[in-house]
């Protein structure tokens, strides 16, 4: 009996303690690892590859081009059942019901045993069972919004109609229970979802989500070893005596013993961490998890341990509820993705280039997010990193790379290790539908080499020029080799009302007079490049996946 209660305790008191002080840690150190990670690959950036390109001959001058280049300005016009917005609607459909069927399954796991030891207040009452799955079935909200919502309206809509189903199903209850109070009602459901909902929003939230469930896992490997080496030495005289022994002989006083005890065993711990996330790592690159579902699951194993409190006080083997749960989820998530399709690859899947004013930096963030959500449903992505999204397209495996003092190998080194990475990136969708972002990491002199070929190769290239000026020469560089290399017709240029409009067409005008004597663009009859604003952004975000399948190589579909 003294074991049973002792097991109860530290299922109901130490380890969600530990879950929740782990969560809470997590915003600090991945701020804090994110801020070190983004200068260190600022430094490499600044930093030569160490091998020079050969000297190209000089071509000849070409005689300017007879037509003169037009800027072709976009309306922002809304989707309305095109083939990008048909594709995109049918993989996120796909996925979210996954979600819903996943979420339900893990809620009626909870649900059903909840009622397995409460039958004796009643037996089986429909209206509890519902509205216990509907307290349950909170992650799900939050599980789709993270899979679809690109906007504050959707997230809130997502609410709404999770709050809605709740409201009706306690509604039910109270008029079935008259000794039931809404005061109680309301204290079950954030009893039950508000501790780790609140803990979500530090490692969920957009700026560290990257590595958010990474960082997750190490705090909680460590901090555990911190109280099981406290508990396993205490456990016996022997090892108290030891411990102190130790501690004396290091001059160490009592709490000087006991801190020290923590030390040791959050280090060893520490060690099976990094195990973990080595195995994170290597199924991330294996394509056998993805970073949304890693981040899911994440969201997942967190509410299902600190949902086990609750059950922990039935006896010790209603402790394994939340774990069984979180598994129950997993083998619905991962059937409902192969029944789905979502993972089969597709041939015709575009691929898109995006180029960018360094300088936007959160303004990149957030078109990137939105933007990823719903492309990534169609391609892949490829990208030159930049100081804007380091932290924010930064992958499980590169990250860890950083951490293990290995970042180097991410950068591209000459033309040769260039096109090695062209040939393993990442193409074809996660088990989940999601396709990748294959960012490239580009050395001082390796930038330019690495987005002339990568404009090549690319489908559709959309350049974000918000705020471009004078002084993004290196922009300015870019929309000269587009012009060179790329078809106008895959290409779509991105301003809004902080772009310098005059100095824009002004260096479209002399790059055009300049343009190469093999550009795919010398001999069009009425060259155009196409300009959408984003002075509202949520609208040409909308907008943008139909106009980049349109710009897409002839035969690229997406319905």
């Amino acid at each position: 009996m003294e074991t049973s209660s002792q097991v109860v305790l530290i299922g109901t008191g130490v380890l969600p303690f530990l879950v929740l002080l782990s969560a809470a840690l997590t915003l600090p150190v991945s701020l804090g690892l994110l801020a070190l990670y983004r200068r260190a690959v600022l430094r490499s950036m600044a930093r030569s590859g160490g091998t020079s390109p050969p000297d190209a001959p000089t071509p000849p001058p070409a005689r300017p081009p007879e037509a003169r280049l037009a800027l072709e300005d976009v309306a922002p016009a809304p989707p309305v059942g095109g083939p990008a917005t048909r594709a995109i609607r049918r993989s996120l459909g796909r996925a979210v019901s996954v979600q819903v069927a996943a979420g339900l399954a893990y809620a009626l796991s909870l649900s059903v045993a909840w009622m397995v030891f409460a039958w004796g207040e009643g037996g089986f009452v429909a209206a509890r069972f519902l509205w216990l799955l509907s307290c349950y079935a909170w992650p799900t909200a939050l599980a789709v919004g993270l899979t679809a919502a690109t906007s504050r309206a959707q997230r809130l809509l997502i609410g709404a109609l999770y709050f809605g189903l709740v409201l009706a199903f306690a509604g039910w209850a109270l008029a079935r229970n008259p000794a039931l109070s809404a005061l109680a009602v309301a204290q079950f459901w954030l009893i039950t979802n508000l501790p780790a909902t609140l803990l979500l929003l530090a490692f969920l939230h957009r700026r560290i989500r990257a590595v958010g469930p990474l960082v997750l896992v190490f705090m909680v490997a460590a901090l555990t070893g911190s109280q099981l080496a406290i508990a396993l030495v205490g456990s016996s005289e022997a090892g108290l005596r030891a411990a102190v022994g130790i501690g004396g002989t290091l001059g160490l006083g009592g709490s000087g013993t006991f801190f020290a005890l923590m030390l040791a065993g959050a280090a060893l711990a520490a060690v099976g961490g990094w195990l973990i996330l080595g195995w994170l790592g290597r199924r991330h690159l294996a394509r056998r998890s993805s970073d949304q579902a890693l981040t899911l699951d994440a969201m997942w194993l967190l509410f299902a341990i600190v949902q086990t409190v609750s059950f922990g006080f039935e006896g010790v083997a209603w402790m394994a509820a939340g774990p069984v749960a979180f598994l129950v989820y997993k083998l619905v998530s991962g059937a409902g993705w192969r029944i789905a399709g979502l993972g089969r690859a597709r041939a015709d899947a575009p691929s898109l280039l995006l180029l960018r004013v360094f300088a936007l930096g959160a303004r990149s963030e957030r078109l990137f997010d939105a933007l990823a959500k719903r492309w990534l449903r169609l391609g892949d992505i490829s990208l030159i990193a930049g100081p804007d999204l380091a932290t924010t397209t930064v992958e499980p495996h590169e990250f860890l790379d950083f951490v293990g003092g290995r970042l180097s190998r991410q950068f591209v080194h000459d033309g040769a290790d260039l096109e090695r990475r062209l040939a393993t990136r990442a193409l074809g969708p996660d088990p989940d539908g999601r396709h990748r972002v294959n960012e490239f990491f580009c050395h001082a002199d390796t930038w330019q080499l690495a987005m002339q070929r990568l404009a090549r190769g690319a489908d559709v290239v959309l350049m974000d020029l918000r705020s471009f000026s004078a002084g993004n020469q290196g922009c300015r560089y870019e929309l000269g080799r587009l012009l060179d290399s790329v078809p106008l017709s895959r290409v779509v240029l991105l301003v809004d009302a902080g772009t310098d409009r005059a100095f824009l067409e002004d260096s479209l005008q002399t790059l055009w007079r300049t343009l190469a004597a093999d550009s795919p663009n010398r001999q069009l009859a009425t060259p155009r490049l196409r300009v959408l604003s984003a002075d509202r952004a949520e609208t040409a975000v909308n907008a943008l996946p139909e106009l980049l399948l349109a710009a897409a190589r002839p035969g690229m579909a997406g319905g």
